[in-house]
């Protein structure tokens, strides 16, 4: 006997590699969603269906998928340079929305693909997992109790190898590293400062015969805000990126500062997908000095072992969509949010390729 809702919503998953495979089972699991048909260019999709039991209908033409199933909700974790196309098609058709980041490739994309949206008056969740996650929700509300100017380090470079390189290559064939994982980063960085990025700079390396000329595997952006906070975030994919401080995710303020610490897992390495947002405790510091010049507070460790995994955070955003959807909750800033994000690492793509600074 089935336990899904009789009014659960028909999710047509786009994209049946690793992102997608998590999001179809949070459907296939969940009893306000369905999966109304696994979509793919490659075999991807056929084993994803086994792994769900079978039984659901698979395509290979995205068009033909979206008229054949006419589903509630399309969720797009395809590469980059698919997803404004397959957006505006989805809004077009009448469904509600999912999208993996970045929402496109370009400003004119990312506004094309939010008044796609807004004309069809339907929401779109876009993937930003990290707003989700209670560590890095704590590590952003800290942070904003820090005093301005705020100063922002962030990074997150992966030894890549076998699979992992192999995506890699494919996800650099239309975006680099600073691009595609960027868009998480500063888009916390936004929410730490509240403010207005007015001008980036960034530096990038090819390190690797393997990518396109006229692509780079590693990258620096460098995000100058109108309160006077900078940030810096870099991102290296390949087999020659080091595992020394991989992980850095540390912000300080005139009050103090605050970092994410992690990794100390035995099975931690630069290139699982799970331990991109792994975290063990926030450690915050208070820089307040008595009279003799020494530290008024000592330093906090706040525990945060106890945390989702990657499968509960895919939960959790497509909660999120259900809330938004059934409660028809106004998501103008999220859209927007999502566009100031990917105008700040295209910006710093702009940079690296022109060695100069953009303002924005």
């Amino acid at each position: 006997m089935s336990t899904k809702s009789s009014k659960a919503l028909r999710v047509l998953v786009a994209g049946c590699g690793r992102m997608g495979g998590s999001h179809a089972k949070v459907y296939h699991a969940h009893p306000e969603f369905s999966v109304a048909g696994l979509v793919s260019r490659n075999e991807s999709k056929d084993a994803l269906n086994r792994e769900l039991g079978g039984g659901i209908p698979v395509f290979s033409d995205y068009r033909k998928a979206l008229e054949t199933t006419k589903p509630d909700v399309v969720s797009i974790n395809t590469y980059p340079d698919t997803h404004e196309d397959y957006a505006v098609r989805a809004f077009e058709s009448g469904a509600h929305v999912f999208l993996e980041k970045p929402i496109a490739s370009t400003v004119a994309g990312g506004r094309r693909v939010i008044e796609a949206a807004q004309r069809a008056r339907k929401k779109m969740v876009v993937g930003y997992v990290l707003r989700h996650h209670p560590t890095w929700t704590k590590f952003v509300e800290i942070a904003q109790g820090l005093g301005k100017p705020l100063v922002m380090r962030m990074n997150l470079n992966q030894q890549s190898r076998a699979e992992t390189w192999t995506v890699a290559k494919n996800l650099m064939l239309t975006s680099s590293p600073i691009v595609d994982c960027g868009v998480h980063y500063v888009d916390v960085m936004c929410q730490m400062t509240g403010s207005l990025p007015i001008r980036v700079s960034a530096i990038g390396a090819r390190l690797s015969d393997e990518i396109a000329k006229d692509m780079y595997n590693y990258g620096q952006l460098q995000v100058v805000f109108k309160d006077g906070s900078v940030g810096w975030y870099e991102a290296g994919w390949g087999p020659m990126v080091s595992e020394t401080a991989y992980f850095v995710k540390d912000v300080f303020g005139p009050k103090g500062s605050v970092s994410i610490t992690a990794q100390t897992h035995s099975d931690a390495r630069s290139d699982r997908f799970d331990a991109h947002a792994r975290t063990d405790c926030l450690k915050v510091h208070h820089a307040q000095l008595d009279a003799k010049g020494e530290f008024v507070k000592k330093d906090e460790l706040l525990d945060m072992s106890d945390e989702p995994d990657h499968a509960e955070m895919c939960l959790r955003e497509q909660q999120y969509l259900l809330k938004a959807i059934r409660e028809d909750i106004d998501l103008t800033q999220h859209m927007t949010d999502a566009l100031t994000s990917l105008r700040i690492v295209l910006a710093a793509d702009e940079s690296v390729r022109s060695g100069k600074t953009v303002e924005l």
